[in-house]
């Protein structure tokens, strides 16, 4: 898949995933993290690659809004190349994507070599079909996903299931009748991290390429990522978490009814209260997209509104748990791939 395509092509969060599958765009972004480099100065950087390869990828970054050049002020007419706002937003998008990938269950993988790149292509592919999103609600097997997602023929489904199944996506599980039935693993379910902060990305800084966020996104973010709470024994009971709509691009309030039982989320289906205040029985979060993102990425819960008792408030500080990625950056404040960048032996320190 082509980092430049048309928006329209791709969902919410893939674009900044895609772009980072190419080793040398990563090694760019991650370079320019330590500041403005000359075109010598990045090509040292990123391993000596082909001038008009580092160029051409200069050039696709640019067109992303990602990489923007300026004058350098130490030489008349030399140019560097600098990161963009957006550019810094991807940076956290290479962080997130990092610490997830670091925990893959055939070992870690990293961005730098390419070894990940299959793994993500098989995410994204799983993300923009709805295969992922479809096997969150249940398990199925392959002919019954080829009964539920018209979208795509046999082998193709065929194909994806295979990759994600080798990459640790989606792994059998035991069932009845004829077929095998597949189920979302753990670590598939954490990849919902990294995917809500390329598409906060997006949103932010990509904004007129970003493909929208969508209702079946909020809903399938939550759907995967909710079965990973683990709540106090006591817990009990069911609520609405609500995500806010907005008229101006057209996106309609939505959100899931979660039940749990004994502390474990025993049900999770698509759809919301026609308000807040009808959510069953009468317990719900609510907020706007960058308030989830905040309460569930930050730790910022008290952003939501809750109503009810204590269940939604559980639930809410229990995604946020079940998605937290531990600091890569030795708690210096920076993105882990930025400090990596700041780290290298060409800036000047020593590699650990």
């Amino acid at each position: 898949m082509d980092a430049t395509q048309d928006a329209e092509a791709l969902r919410a969060g893939v674009r900044p995933l895609v772009v980072l599958t190419t080793t040398l765009n990563f090694l760019i972004i991650r370079a320019l993290a330590a500041g403005p480099l000359r075109l010598a100065e990045l090509r040292r950087e990123t391993g000596l690659p082909a001038q008009t390869t580092l160029r051409g990828h200069l050039s696709s970054l640019g067109a992303l809004g990602l990489v923007a050049k300026r004058q350098a002020n130490a030489m008349p007419y030399a140019v560097e190349n600098e990161l963009t706002p957006a550019g810094r937003q991807l940076l956290c998008v290479a962080e997130s994507l990092e610490l997830w990938l670091e925990r893959a269950p055939g070992g870690p993988l990293s961005l730098e070599t390419g070894s990940a790149k299959g793994v993500i292509k098989a995410f994204v592919d799983g993300w923009g079909s709805a295969i992922l999103s479809t096997l969150a609600r249940q398990p199925m097997s392959l002919t019954e996903l080829d009964g539920v997602i018209p979208s795509l023929s046999y082998p193709a489904l065929e194909r994806r299931l295979s990759s994600m199944r080798m990459a640790g996506l989606v792994e059998a599980v035991p069932g009845q009748g004829n077929g095998t039935p597949y189920g979302v693993t753990a670590w598939a379910r954490q990849g919902v991290a990294p995917l809500a902060v390329a598409s906060r990305c997006e949103q932010i800084g990509m904004r007129e390429l970003a493909a929208p966020l969508t209702a079946v996104d909020i809903e399938a973010g939550l759907m995967l990522s909710l079965p990973l709470v683990g709540l106090p024994r006591e817990a009990a009971g069911r609520c609405h978490l609500t995500v806010d709509g907005d008229p101006r691009d057209g996106r309609e309030r939505t959100g899931v009814e979660v039940t749990v039982e004994a502390g474990h989320v025993v049900a999770c289906a698509a759809g919301v209260p026609a308000a807040p205040s009808q959510a069953a029985p009468g317990q719900y979060a609510a907020g706007s997209p960058s308030t989830w993102f905040s309460a569930l990425r930050d730790s910022r819960v008290e952003l939501l509104d809750y109503a009810g008792g204590s269940l939604p408030l559980q639930l809410v500080r229990g995604l946020h748990e079940a998605l937290r990625e531990p600091s890569a950056a030795a708690g210096n404040g920076q993105p882990a791939a930025a400090s990596r960048a700041a780290a290298s032996p060409t800036n000047g320190t020593s590699s650990s």
